[in-house]
C-alpha cells in the first residue's frame, strides 16, 4: 500500500521488520524484491508522486567550485522514483577490471568480485526494461549489429561493446501499482528521515526520526534499516546522526563523504572519415530495445598504459560550430536556452554566440530546412510520443565529420568529498557542502586514450582524428564539463575493514549491526559505466542477503520472484 506521512498522527511509533529510506532505483528495487517474502517492509520517501518545489529545495547545498560542479539540487529528483523520473535510460554493466585492485588506480579494489555482482545483472536488466542481458554487438540482435565504421578494427579498443537503453523506465510510474497491491510493503510519501538514532553503545539503530514539511513528526522502529538515498544524501544523513557516533554513523575513520566520484565526460576532437560506410546511430533488438556500439579501451590497454576505464562514442560534430552545415544541429544550438538544464548546460559551456555565428546557424537552417524538419518529426514521433523513447540526438552531418563523446572512470580521491555545511534546510538538517576534485590520472586517461585512438585511425587509413587548437589542453576540456551530471558515487564505500570502507561487502555499516546502505554511494570505484544498472543489481543482491539474514526461507535464484510480471 502507498500512504501519506502527513496523515500519520504526531509522535506515533511505526514498526517494521525492514525500513527502507529512499524511494529511488535502489529503494524501489529492494521493496519489490522483498514484498513476497513474509517480512513487513516500510519504505519512506521524502517526495510525492509529482515534483514539489519545497521538497526539491531540501536538496540545495553549497558547492566549493561552481565551475566544476552543478548546484546540488540539479540532476536529481526528491520524489517517488528518485532520479529515474528524469534519467536518460543508458544501461551498461561494470567490467571485471573495475573490481580489481589496480596498482596505478589509488584506493581501487572491491571486497566482492565481479562474478558476485554479475549474477544479478540479468534480473537487473529486466527490471530496468533494457531487454536481454547481452552487451556484445555480435549477439545482441539476430545477425549482429551494424558496424560503426566499416573496416575499423583497432587493437587497443573493443568496438563490439554496446550500451542498451531503458524506456527510460520511471520506477515510480512503472512499479507503483505493484507496491500499492502489496500486503507486506507499505510506502509512505512525504516522509523525511532527519536522523537515525543509535542505541547508547552505538552498535544498533533503534529508530529513525521522520518529519513532514507541514510540521508532522513520528518515529519508525525496525529490525533492519537500509539507507538508499543516493550518493549525496546518504553521507548527509549519516553525518548528521552524530549524537552517539560523534563524527557521524559509520565515520569512525573519517571515510564517510570522502572519495566522491562522478565521471569524466565531454565531447572532444574532430574525426574526418574518408569514403567509408559509417553507422553512428542505434540498432534495435528483437524486443525493441535500442542498442548502440561504443569504442571501449580494452583491459590489456588499461594495464599497459596504466589508465582508468574509458569509452568513446561517435558523435555528431560540435553543435556550436556552424561549419557542420546541418540545419537540425543549428536549430538545437539556437534553442539552447529552451532545452533541459542537463543538455543546455553543455551547450552554454561552449561560450557566447557572436552575431556572425548566429547568422551562420540561421544560414544552415535556410539551406537545410528539410533536414531540420525531418529531425523534428522524428523526435516527436520516436521520442516525445513513444513509450520506448529514442535515446538521444543522432544526426548524420552533411559535412563528413564527427566528434567524440568520452566517458571515463574517475579515480577515487580522499579529498574529493561531501561534508555538512553551515546552513540548514526547512527541516533543520544541515545542508551539504560539496568539494568535488579530479586527479592527474583522470586527465591522463582522457589524453592518452584519445592519443591511442588517433593512432588507430591513422594506421587504419580510414580517417584522421585531431584536436582543435583550443582543445590542446586536455585538462581544460575536463574542467569545462566538470563533474558529470547525476552520477554521485563512492561517498560511503565498501571495504574489507573499517580502515578501508564505511560498509562491508554486503553493504552493512561497520560497527552497526542493523544498518545497511544501498546505491552507488557504496561503490569503491566508478568504472566507465553509468551506475543505474549496477545500483539495481547490487540492490537485488542486498535484498537476497536481508531475506537470508531474517531467516526467511527463500529459493536461491538469480531472478527474484515476480519482479517483472505484467500489470495487465
Amino acid at each position: 500500500m502507498i500512504g501519506d506521512a502527513r496523515r500519520i498522527v504526531r509522535d506515533t511509533v511505526l514498526t517494521a521488520e525492514i525500513c527502507i529510506i529512499g524511494g529511488g532505483a535502489a529503494g524501489i528495487t529492494l521493496a519489490l524484491a522483498l514484498r513476497d517474502c513474509g517480512l513487513r517492509v516500510l519504505l519512506l520517501e521524502s517526495g510525492g508522486l509529482q515534483e514539489h518545489a519545497p521538497t526539491q529545495a531540501l536538496y540545495e547545498g553549497e558547492v566549493a567550485d561552481e565551475l566544476l560542479h552543478s548546484p546540488t539540487d540539479k540532476y536529481r529528483q526528491r520524489r517517488f522514483g528518485g532520479s529515474t523520473t528524469i534519467w536518460g535510460g543508458r544501461c551498461v554493466p561494470f567490467d571485471p577490471i573495475d573490481f580489481d585492485a589496480r596498482p596505478w588506480m589509488p584506493h581501487s579494489g572491491w571486497p566482492i568480485s565481479y562474478e558476485t555482482v554479475a549474477r544479478w545483472y540479468p534480473a537487473a536488466n529486466e527490471l530496468v526494461e533494457a531487454g536481454t542481458f547481452d552487451y556484445d554487438a555480435r549477439t545482441a540482435r539476430s545477425g549482429g549489429m551494424r558496424p560503426m565504421i566499416d573496416g575499423f578494427a583497432p587493437a587497443e579498443f573493443d568496438v563490439d561493446r554496446i550500451e542498451r537503453f531503458s524506456c527510460p523506465t520511471d520506477f515510480a510510474g512503472r512499479y507503483r501499482h505493484r507496491l500499492e497491491r502489496s500486503g507486506s510493503v507499505r510506502v509512505l510519501l512525504h516522509a523525511n528521515v532527519t536522523k537515525l538514532q543509535a542505541e547508547r553503545d552505538g552498535a544498533r539503530i533503534s529508530h529513525a526520526q521522520v518529519q513532514t514539511l507541514d510540521g508532522g513528526r513520528f518515529l519508525v522502529e525496525a529490525d533492519q534499516f537500509v539507507v538508499a538515498t543516493g550518493g549525496l544524501e546518504t553521507p548527509r544523513l549519516l553525518l548528521a546522526s552524530n549524537d552517539v557516533h560523534a563524527a557521524g554513523i559509520g565515520n569512525g575513520n573519517d571515510l564517510l563523504g570522502r572519495f566522491y566520484m562522478c565521471h569524466i565526460a565531454g565531447t572532444l576532437g574532430t574525426l574526418r572519415l574518408n569514403d567509408t560506410k559509417v553507422w553512428h546511430g542505434y540498432d534495435r533488438a528483437e524486443d525493441g530495445t535500442y542498442c548502440r556500439r561504443r569504442m571501449a579501451l580494452t583491459e590489456d590497454a588499461q594495464h599497459a598504459h596504466a589508465l582508468g576505464n574509458l569509452v568513446f562514442r561517435l558523435h555528431h560534430p560540435r553543435i556550436p560550430d556552424p561549419a557542420h552545415r546541418t540545419g537540425a544541429l543549428s536549430a538545437i544550438y539556437l534553442a539552447k536556452n529552451l532545452i533541459s538544464y542537463e543538455y543546455g548546460k553543455r551547450l552554454a559551456g561552449e561560450g557566447p554566440t557572436s552575431a556572425g555565428m548566429w547568422l551562420r546557424h540561421v544560414g544552415n537552417l535556410v539551406t537545410d530546412p528539410f533536414g531540420a524538419a525531418g529531425f523534428l518529426a522524428h523526435w516527436v514521433r520516436h521520442r516525445t510520443l513513444a513509450a520506448r523513447k529514442f535515446p538521444s540526438v543522432i544526426i548524420r552531418p552533411r559535412a563528413n565529420l564527427f566528434s567524440l563523446d568520452f566517458h571515463g572512470e574517475q579515480a577515487p580521491l580522499p579529498d574529493s568529498r561531501v561534508r555538512l555545511g553551515t546552513a540548514t534546510d526547512a527541516l533543520g538538517m544541515p545542508r551539504i557542502h560539496v568539494d568535488w576534485r579530479y586527479s592527474p590520472l583522470d586527465v591522463r586517461t582522457v589524453s592518452t586514450g584519445f592519443a591511442l585512438l588517433r593512432q588507430e585511425f591513422a594506421e587504419s587509413g580510414l580517417g584522421t582524428l585531431s584536436l582543435d587548437p583550443h582543445e590542446a589542453d586536455i585538462e581544460a576540456m575536463v574542467r569545462r564539463d566538470g563533474a558529470y551530471g547525476g552520477h554521485h558515487i563512492g561517498t560511503a564505500r565498501m571495504g574489507d575493514s573499517p580502515a578501508t570502507g564505511v560498509v562491508d561487502g554486503n553493504g552493512k555499516v561497520f560497527g552497526v549491526n542493523n544498518l545497511f546502505l544501498a546505491g552507488s554511494a557504496v561503490f569503491p570505484t566508478s568504472s566507465q559505466a553509468n551506475p543505474t544498472l549496477t545500483i539495481v543489481a547490487t540492490a537485488l543482491r542486498l535484498a537476497d542477503h536481508l531475506r537470508n539474514r531474517a531467516a526467511v526461507p527463500a529459493e536461491v535464484t538469480t531472478r527474484p520472484p515476480a519482479l517483472v510480471e505484467s500489470d495487465a
